[in-house]
């Protein structure tokens, strides 16, 4: 294992030991589809060819841990979902009704990410727009219910601002079986076109703050359909409110772009 972390830490992978990520469980760290060796990249060159996102990851590859390099960022690992969802997906969110995260964590917290890549996570804000602004994506919420259903709900479009615009979000045209709590709500809790609050850095449109009264980190607004940042209160609109079993948040490239 020490084999593998010199050289991952030498390349600056800026979020390896915020994800808690085991070097022995990054797939691409190793002999890749293609023949090259991963190590020997990461020992050569700042300039590697890591994919800049899992839409970049052959479709053959298994789900797991992957270190992607978005444009003009370090390398980061976050877990790929290649297999049941048509693959390819970047996981920027995961979340468990039995999670040990309190997801009460501050702006900068969330901005870098937390958690572990392997279970419950956060990416971070800033890479997810980082993410979001090297291609045209869409987004899949994905939601267990309290009944144990899986249900989707998918945007055609999905982006995130820089943090001067408060990590305000894009949304595109809704599908899926867990409805549209993203977008079709009152002003008093549509989530699409708002900033990102913390419990430190209010940005929501109530008096008080959203962040702090009602959990973790979110698209606010006065105050929420949807709560997926939480610890054991997870609600998507009327599918399930507070009782959710899990929920994940997932990027892809646009199919027509």
């Amino acid at each position: 294992m020490l084999a593998l972390l010199a050289p991952l830490l030498a390349l600056n992978i800026e979020n390896l030991q915020t994800l808690k990520a085991n070097p022995e469980d990054i797939i691409n760290l190793h002999s890749d589809k293609h023949g090259e060796n991963a190590k020997s990249r990461v020992a050569g060159s700042q300039q590697s060819n890591w994919p800049k996102d899992c839409s970049e990851i052959p479709a053959s590859n298994p789900s797991g841990v992957y270190v992607i390099q978005p444009t003009g960022l370090h390398p980061i690992v976050v877990y790929c979902e290649m297999n049941g969802t048509e693959g390819g997906w970047t996981v920027i969110q995961r979340n468990h009704q039995s999670t040990e995260i309190t997801w009460a964590e501050s702006w900068s917290t969330y901005k870098y990410g937390f958690g572990n890549v392997l279970t419950d996570y956060w990416l971070g804000t800033e890479y997810i727009h980082q993410i979001s602004k090297q291609k045209v994506y869409q987004v899949r919420f994905a939601i267990i219910d309290a009944s144990n259903n899986t249900k989707f709900a998918d945007y055609n479009l999905f982006y995130l601002e820089d943090e001067s615009q408060g990590y305000r979000l894009r949304l595109g045209t809704y599908s899926g079986s867990a409805g549209d709590a993203m977008t079709s709500n009152s002003a008093s809790s549509v989530h699409d076109n708002m900033k990102f609050s913390a419990k430190d850095l209010d940005q929501d449109t109530y008096s008080g703050n959203c962040a702090s009264s009602y959990g973790g980190g979110w698209w606010y607004s006065a105050c929420y359909a949807v709560r997926l940042n939480v610890k054991g209160a997870i609600t998507w609109g009327s599918l399930c409110n507070g009782n959710c079993k899990a929920s994940a948040i997932l990027l892809k490239t646009a199919p027509y772009c």
